[in-house]
Order: C-alpha cells, then sequence, then structure tokens
C-alpha cells in the first residue's frame, strides 16, 4: 500500500514563539549533540553513568564533528516549525559527514528504532548505536542509505541543492530544507545548482529553501563565502535570484537561549514569505518569478565543543572539523576534558534511569510521517505510482531490412512519438531531462508537441516551447541533469535523461555515487525500490559528426 502524507498548510505563524518551545528546541538541541559526540567516542558508559575509562572509548576515532552542532540546531528548530505549521519537509544536508547528527536526531524522534528494533530506547539501545557507528559491521559515518530520512549522503561534495530541485519538482506540498556546507558551496555543481529557481513553478512544484551554514572553515583552511564581505555575500544570493535572510549564532558568549530566539523569528520569518508566495501562487496573483528565501546562518564551527585544547584554539576553528580530541585514550588529560564536555550537556536531564529519552527532551518532535526521517519522501520507493506506457509497436516504422539502401529512418525520432504518449498519460510523475539536446536528439518535434520546456525566467517572442510548467527540463549542465533526476527518482518519480555520448563523461563521478547508494540500498530492508535511472546517449558509434 502507498503511503500518503498530507499536504502542508502554508500557513503564517500569529504571534511570537513561546519560550518554552524553546526550551523543547533546546533540550532536543543537546540531546542530538550528545548522541553525536558519543557515536564518535564511546564504546562504553553511554550515558555518563560513571566516570570514563580508557575502555570506555573506542580505539580508533573516526567521524566529524565540527558540521554535526549546526546540523542538530537547524534540525531541533525545523522540528518547532514543523509542528507550529504542520509542514510537509525533507532534510537534505550537503554535509552528509555530519552523519552522526542525522542519526541522532532519528533515534530521538523515534524512528531509528522502528527500523532497527536492536537499537531500542534503553541505555543497552543507546550504547548500540555508539558501537555502530563508522564500526565494520555498522554504519558509515555520513548519512548514507541506512539513515532514515536520508537521500543525499553527501560523499562528493556539491550535489545537495540540485538534488533538493529534484524532489520538490512535481510536489507541490513538499519543503525541502536543504542544508549546504561553505565548502560544498565552493564546487562548481553546487554554485550552478542555485540556478534551480529558474525552473521551479509555485504552484505546481514544492519549495526549496537553501540553508547556506557558514562555519568557517573546511578540513584545514577557511571557506571563501565565510571570508568575503557580508554585503558581497547578500549581493551573491540576491543576483542568483534569492531573497537572503542572514542570522549569526553562537558568538561572543551568546547564550543558547538567545541563538534559539534569534534563529527562530528568522525561520518563521522565511516560512511566513513562503506562505505568502504559496498563496499567491495558489491564488493566480502572483506576478512574475518569486525571489524565494534562503537563509545564511553563521555559526561556529565545532560549537559547544571545547575551546581550547593542549592550549590550541578548537570550537571555531578547523581543528574542530573532524575528531577534536584524537588522542583520548592515552591522555588523561584529554579523557577528563570529553567528560567535562560530555557532561555539560547534561544527559541525567535529557535521559531517564533506563536510558530512554524523557517527555521533555522529545517534546518538539513532530508525529508520524511529519517526522522528516520518517518523511515518505525520503524513502521515496513507498511513492512511486508505475508508469502508464502504450505499446511501443503503435509507433513502429516499417524498414524492409532486405531493401537496403531505400530508406530513411532514425530510432530517436520513434521513440519521440512514443515518448510524447509517455508525457501525456503521466502528466506529473515523468520528466525528461537534458542539455539543450531534446531537439538535436530528435525527440522533436513529438514531444514539445505533448508538452513544453518547463522555465520560470523571462520569455521572449522568439522563444519556443518554453512554459511555466512542462515535462521537459533542459540547462546545460550534465550535473543539473543528473542531480535533477536523481532527486526526482530518490523520491520515486520517473524520469529519462538524454545527452551526447561524448558529454556524458562530464557526470561518470555522479553517476557513481548514485549506483553506490543504489547498491548499498539494496542491503537495507526497510528501503523500497527507486525507479530506475534511465539514459538516452546519442551522437556515438557508429556516427560522431561535429560532436567525434
Amino acid at each position: 500500500m502507498t503511503p500518503t502524507t498530507a499536504p502542508s498548510s502554508w500557513a503564517r505563524r500569529t504571534g511570537p514563539v513561546d519560550p518554552a518551545a524553546l526550551d523543547a528546541v533546546d533540550a532536543w538541541w543537546r540531546a542530538a549533540n550528545y548522541l553525536s559526540i558519543g557515536q564518535i567516542y564511546l564504546l562504553d558508559n553511554p550515558l555518563l553513568r560513571h566516570r570514563l575509562s580508557r575502555d570506555d572509548i573506542k580505539p580508533r576515532l573516526l567521524g566529524h564533528w565540527g558540521t554535526t552542532p549546526g546540523l542538530n540546531f537547524l534540525y531541533a528548530h525545523l522540528n518547532r516549525a514543523i509542528r507550529d505549521r504542520d509542514l510537509n519537509t525533507l532534510y537534505v544536508t550537503g554535509p552528509g559527514h555530519g552523519g552522526p547528527g542525522m542519526v541522532a536526531n532519528a533515534y530521538l524522534d523515534g524512528t531509528y528504532t522502528e527500523r532497527f528494533p536492536q537499537i531500542d530506547r534503553t541505555e543497552d539501545g543507546v550504547r548500540a548505536l555508539f558501537r555502530q557507528f563508522s564500526f565494520p559491521g555498522g554504519i558509515p559515518s555520513h548519512a548514507s542509505p541506512e539513515t532514515p530520512g536520508s537521500i543525499h549522503e553527501g560523499g562528493e561534495l556539491g550535489y545537495s541543492l540540485v538534488h533538493a530541485y529534484g524532489a520538490a519538482f512535481d510536489n507541490p506540498d513538499l519543503l525541502v530544507a536543504c542544508v549546504i556546507g561553505d565548502g560544498e558551496a565552493e564546487t562548481g555543481p553546487l554554485a550552478t545548482a542555485w540556478h534551480g529557481n529558474k525552473f521551479l513553478n509555485p504552484a505546481a512544484d514544492g519549495v526549496v529553501l537553501p540553508i547556506l551554514h557558514l562555519n568557517g572553515y573546511k578540513i584545514a583552511n577557511p571557506t571563501v563565502l565565510s571570508r568575503i564581505p557580508e554585503d558581497e555575500l547578500v549581493a551573491l544570493l540576491r543576483g542568483y535570484g534569492h531573497e537572503p535572510y542572514v542570522v549569526t549564532v553562537g558568538f561572543d558568549d551568546e547564550t543558547p537561549q538567545e541563538s534559539h530566539a534569534r534563529f527562530a523569528g528568522v525561520l518563521d520569518a522565511v516560512l511566513d514569505r513562503i506562505a505568502d508566495i504559496k498563496a499567491a501562487a495558489a491564488a493566480g496573483t502572483l506576478k512574475g518569478r518569486p525571489a524565494w528565501p534562503a537563509i545564511v546562518l553563521r555559526s561556529p564551527k565545532g560549537w559547544t565543543c571545547p575551546k581550547v585544547i593542549d592550549g590550541l584554539p578548537v570550537e571555531g576553528t578547523w581543528r574542530a572539523h573532524q575528531v577534536p580530541l584524537a588522542e583520548v585514550r592515552d591522555t588523561p588529560e584529554h579523557m577528563r576534558i570529553l567528560e567535562d564536555w560530555l557532561a555539560s550537556y547534561r544527559p541525567d536531564e535529557l535521559f531517564d534511569v533506563t536510558g530512554a529519552p524523557r517527555p521533555a527532551t522529545v517534546a518538539v518532535a513532530p508525529k508520524g510521517d511529519r517526522r522528516m526521517s520518517a518523511n515518505p519522501a525520503g524513502n521515496g520507493g513507498q511513492l512511486t505510482v508505475p508508469l502508464r506506457l502504450g505499446d511501443f509497436r503503435d509507433h513502429a516504422h516499417p524498414v524492409d531490412p532486405e531493401a537496403r539502401g531505400t530508406g530513411t529512418a532514425e530510432a530517436t525520432r520513434m521513440l519521440g512519438k512514443w515518448l510524447a504518449d509517455v508525457i501525456r498519460h503521466n502528466p506529473d510523475n515523468f520528466r525528461i531531462f537534458g542539455p539543450d539536446e531534446t531537439a538535436s536528439n530528435r525527440l522533436a518535434p513529438p514531444v514539445f508537441a505533448a508538452t513544453g520546456k518547463q522555465w520560470n525566467a523571462a520569455v521572449e517572442a522568439v522563444d519556443e516551447h518554453l512554459a511555466p510548467t512542462g515535462r521537459v527540463m533542459e540547462v546545460l549542465s550534465e550535473h543539473q541533469c543528473q542531480g535533477w533526476l536523481e532527486g526526482y527518482v530518490l523520491t520515486g518519480r520517473h524520469g529519462l535523461f538524454n545527452c551526447y555520448e561524448a558529454f556524458t563523461h562530464i557526470v561518470d563521478s555522479m553517476f557513481n555515487q548514485h549506483a553506490k547508494w543504489l547498491e548499498a540500498a539494496r542491503h537495507v530492508p526497510w528501503r523500497e525500490p527507486i525507479p530506475s535511472f534511465n539514459y538516452l546517449l546519442s551522437s556515438h558509434v557508429w556516427r560522431q559528426d561535429h560532436n567525434g
């Protein structure tokens, strides 16, 4: 049975956020941070019931702490907004190496235990949660197919935003909250992906909320966007067609309560703006392409970890990127620092005597499919509706193989006629993606008789086949075509990527990433199979012409 998710209300909020709601956000954030650190460091003593010893620490420490507290912060605040507004939300994390945070959040909202009953809500369950992380026979350190709610691993950076747009197409009630790492923002595919807003239809498609997370550093270097003047960054995002909202949290001895209150206000303003755009689009009163909101969140790298270790600054620097205390098993001083760090989240307030999260710890969690880790779009095979396909023989072109050299026929011209029928019979779950080659690959004119090319930028009199809604997506970036279709099929829909064979090698690496995701997903019992990724490669083998 295909699960259904009720549409988002896209409602505006009335009044400020209750301080008690922000206390609940903070409790969730502290618990997610604690569980994230535990996954990186702890083999035993999962709830700090006694002093840490060498035997409690993993012999090999792996993972990425630096991005994780920011991901947890955003997850907690989105939980509150989902509950307040009844939003249907998918969470895409560009810094997928913040995997311990994604696992921690899925555990807190209960989805993880539903998917993996052996990781129950007891002290033994927390111990098992920690031990499996980045361990043979356990789970990877990234937001992999084993992570509930994830469609994006982030192992190769640059594809979060294009995946987010692929997920939003034909999902009019879906909010895709896409966290973009400031290191990831330096890649070519991500820089191009900002243009996805020119292809999004406000009425027929969902909403992508880009959240550019500026924590300042990559592995060992500062990031470009964190070091340019803020007015230059704002101008860049406005040039991409967004309305940027900049918020800075966690610096200058600011209290968590102050950080939560400031960000909650910005998030509500952004969601109110989105609600206004969606309402105008539904009413037919929206004029032109909207400037969709984008959030710029500036927070310290490794936020809430020790500020100084061995006399060197850590929080807010590149030293927090992976494992801030790498020699903790053999350095008693580091052992005490780790113990104090874990204790700073006050785990006794967050977990009861059995090890279960206290009700106040998870009070901000949405219910059922509204949980981001349980959203059906994050396990898109649940939503797949089989394509209605006509008989290809109806479009056969009679060719006598014995009468050589007496006639002309082109396979893709025949395919275009068949695809036109596929489009007509599947008006909301099939699209064709390609880098400006639908016509040159001879799929037109039949395809363009059935649909237009979706386009929400300016249209001039000389243009042909451009339309606010269409089944064909053309942009001159193979990365965007590949990524859009990946996001589309990962959330349960169907599509075709047509491209000259000579240029598909541009996305070799992306294909490898997608193939590895599919291979891993086959071994996750609760992952439903997703539709195939279909390529039409042309201009190859027998006839190269100018594309040789």
